[in-house]
């Protein structure tokens, strides 16, 4: 019998490293792939800065990207100091307070992140739709550029504004093209200024190039809402398991309240279920980075 167990266990524990090594294999696959996209985005961009200094603007990123997770350091501050001043409490239960109160705060902000990065990226493929119709029907890339702007929505109407301003205003295309991939450093955004970059300097059927694009936009986009459901189970039961931890402890608090105030109101009750409260933060953070779609 205990052979079979040795034998069950080694072939789930070979099970579990070939699982790692085809992760890994696959995270690999995608780095290698954005390398490329970011290395055909790098050539073009040096190539043209030979004689064309960049603007000020592709140092500047865009406002859609921007982080507001150090809000979470006063937020977290301001609940310790409240809890402190009115419960009492104590110490190590107010650092593990901080955690996770700086923690839920990253965590919202990288929610309100994906949401705007997602909401762009749907307005980009509307706008590659309406520019291939456009070409379409005869017109030049520019003007197609400028009748998707007409019709866009924000945050992707103010990036592609600014592109378009700095092409009229005598900007070359290819460099405002870049410039547009320096501010939204996303590979969907790289990939459409690459196609602008390219169709600009060598020519070629836009609308089919344009249309390949959008259709690719739009797949990643519909596998990354599937990959995000198919993950909602995980994250759903990492929350189950926090909760029923704090359940199990109100339930031994209820059948033995005596020996449960001691063990909390101890130092060495208090640093342990400090840092188990701490590490339960962490680790909802961490499910949360791993379940995050990477292709």
């Amino acid at each position: 019998m205990g052979y079979v167990l040795f034998g069950f266990f080694g072939l789930m524990f070979l099970g579990g490293l070939a699982g790692i090594a085809v992760a890994a294999y696959r995270s690999q696959s995608a780095a290698v792939s954005r390398g490329r996209l970011d290395a055909g985005a790098a050539s073009i961009r040096d190539s043209h800065s030979e004689s064309n200094q960049l603007s000020p603007a592709s140092a500047r990123r865009s406002p859609v990207l921007r982080r507001y997770a150090w809000i979470g350091l006063f937020v977290a501050a301001l609940v310790v100091l409240v809890l402190r001043s009115t419960l009492g409490i104590p110490w190590p239960y107010l650092a593990a307070i901080y955690v996770m109160a700086f923690l839920c705060c990253w965590q919202l902000d990288t929610i309100w992140l994906q949401y705007r990065i997602g909401k762009l990226e749907q307005q980009l493929a509307d706008a590659i739709d309406m520019m291939v119709a456009g070409v379409k029907s005869g017109s030049s890339l520019q003007a197609a550029l400028e009748s998707s702007v007409v019709e866009a929505r924000q945050p992707w109407r103010q990036e592609v504004q600014q592109m378009v301003s700095a092409i009229r205003y005598g900007q070359d295309p290819v460099e405002a093209a870049m410039d547009l991939s320096d501010r939204l450093p996303l590979e969907r955004v790289t990939l459409f200024s690459q196609t602008l970059a390219v169709n600009w300097r060598v020519g070629g059927k836009l609308s089919v190039t344009l249309a390949n694009v959008g259709r690719t936009i739009r797949d990643r986009i519909e596998l990354s809402r599937r990959m995000h459901a198919m993950t909602t189970q995980a994250r759903m039961s990492v929350i189950s398991v926090v909760v029923v931890t704090y359940f199990i402890g109100a339930l031994i608090w209820r059948n033995d309240p005596e020996r449960m105030n001691g063990f909390l109101t101890s130092m060495i009750g208090q640093v342990l279920v400090s840092i188990g409260m701490a590490l339960q933060a962490v680790g909802v953070v961490w499910i949360s980075w791993m379940s995050k779609p990477k292709f």
